[in-house]
């Protein structure tokens, strides 16, 4: 439809699978197994409950008759009601125990927890199949000097291997809290319209184990170990905003990687995927735009901004509750996880397919590797007799000299040729140059990258040895 405005994220941007979770079909139909648990449970623990209901139940929990809801909605105004009725026009046997004894939060916010809960499961598949994806990449390219910067000015080298190892580092710690958030996955269970579960203690006569156990059964019905010991009419709404932290550190760190390829594709020493027929500019015909690392920052963005929303909502919820978290939950959680999924699918697509330019990377070092050199030098002059105090003074003066040539007049390097040419250094120019070997100044790089990768990476990921590996692909 063109003359109806939809989220891009719907459009554009996330996959089915995702999409999918965030449906009105996947809610309702989460709604009707939470009935059944419900009834099953309650059946179970000695109510008046048939199996011929619960198995009429179980007959239509798939086939939902939307346009008689949907049509009771227009009346009643009040949509779980609505298909309580419409399950019950299906379900003529079981119509009077749907929903029994519960509130409309019983649906609504178990099947949130359950929705977040897969969502959070795509999530971490996908953070799994990144770091995947960079590992291959930093071992690939663990012993390949570049130039490393501080402050975006030249440092001392380490390798294209070890940089991606700091990527691959934030993205563990975002599969930690991904794994940690759902270990901690609870329903919300049975508590009623204030959380005290008063109408199940008046359908089980005073008896308060039942009231626990029904919470229990039903947890474990939906593949869930407990419930909220405690809550108001809903769960506390810091879960949501728990959930949502997560997805904000995954675009913390999707961002820093996207503007360090930005960077480097700048420099021409590293490139994001381009594919034949790419167009970079409407009018430079000459441009390779990176515009997969710009989408997945203009993502990121957002995701790291709608975090707020479920703050301010847990904060501002009054005492058992307040129904105006409804509206923005309906907005800011859905559409997180749909940032969050096309920003995954960006990481995957470009980390597998990363373009090098080694040439151009060895020739960046190498203009300022004679500055990163000084100290070798000196020191072996020190050896040879020199006085440390006055070759400091010299090195000064020929790398300002040096700087000035390059910066002031585009010229190259001649740091080395001024040093070979003072005899205070007592040093020939190919002396000189047989100190530059780009992998004498990496320190412990390569290592570290291996030994990273051997040890943290693999100890991270031995529990999806059996998952495979993402491949995703930018549809615009």
């Amino acid at each position: 439809m063109r003359d109806t405005y939809e989220s891009p994220l719907s459009s554009r941007y996330a996959d089915k699978e995702m999409k999918y979770i965030f449906s009105p079909d996947k809610k309702f139909k989460t709604w009707r197994k939470l009935w059944i648990a419900l009834a099953e449970a309650e059946k179970e623990l000695g109510l008046d409950i048939t199996q011929e209901q619960i198995d009429e139940l179980k007959a239509h929990a798939e086939d939902i008759n939307y346009e008689v809801a949907e049509e009771r909605e227009k009346i009643v105004r009040h949509d779980v009601m609505s298909h309580v009725y419409a399950y019950g026009q299906q379900c003529p046997k079981a119509a009077g125990i749907i929903h029994l004894g519960a509130t409309s939060c019983y649906v609504g916010d178990n099947t949130d927890v359950i929705i977040m809960t897969e969502a959070l499961r795509i999530v971490e598949k996908k953070l799994v199949s990144a770091i995947r994806q960079l590992s291959v990449f930093a071992d690939k390219y663990k012993d390949l000097p570049t130039l490393a910067f501080t402050h975006f000015q030249p440092a001392q080298p380490t390798t294209v291997g070890k940089r991606a190892t700091l990527w691959i580092q934030d993205l563990l710690m975002d599969l930690e809290d991904v794994r940690y958030v759902l270990g901690g996955m609870k329903l919300l269970g049975c508590k009623g319209t204030t959380g005290t579960q008063a109408s199940f203690l008046e359908l089980f006569e005073g008896d308060h184990e039942k009231c626990k156990e029904i919470d229990r059964r039903i947890a474990k019905k939906m593949g869930y170990d407990g419930c909220f010991a405690v809550s108001g009419q809903t769960y506390s709404r810091k879960l949501d905003s728990r959930v949502l932290n997560v997805l904000a550190g995954i675009a913390q760190s999707a961002t820093k990687f996207s503007n360090d390829i930005r960077l480097l594709q700048h420099l021409k020493e590293i490139e994001e995927p381009f594919e034949k027929n790419q167009i970079g500019s409407s009018a430079m015909a000459y441009k390779r735009n990176p515009m997969r690392s710009e989408r997945m920052a203009s993502l990121s963005r957002y995701v790291m901004i709608d975090v707020l929303n479920p703050y301010i909502t847990a904060a501002t919820q009054w005492f058992e509750r307040t129904l105006d978290d409804s509206a923005n939950k309906r907005l800011s959680v859905p559409e997180a996880f749909l940032a969050v999924d096309a920003i995954l699918n960006l990481y995957i697509n470009i980390s597998d397919g990363l373009v090098v330019y080694d040439k151009v990377i060895t020739s960046r070092l190498m203009s300022e590797l004679p500055f990163m050199a000084t100290e070798n030098i000196m020191m072996d002059a020190v050896k040879r007799g020199g006085n440390r105090q006055k070759l400091h003074e010299q090195i000064r003066k020929h790398s300002m000299a040096a700087s000035t040539v390059v910066k002031r007049d585009g010229g190259e390097n001649d740091l080395l040729e001024r040093i070979a040419a003072d005899p205070v250094f007592g040093v020939t120019l190919d002396e000189l140059k047989a100190l530059l070997k780009p992998e004498n100044y990496v320190g412990r790089a390569p290592q570290q990258t291996a030994d990273f990768l051997s040890e943290t990476v693999a100890e991270a990921l031995a529990p999806y040895e059996s998952m495979e590996t993402e491949k995703a692909e930018i549809s615009i």
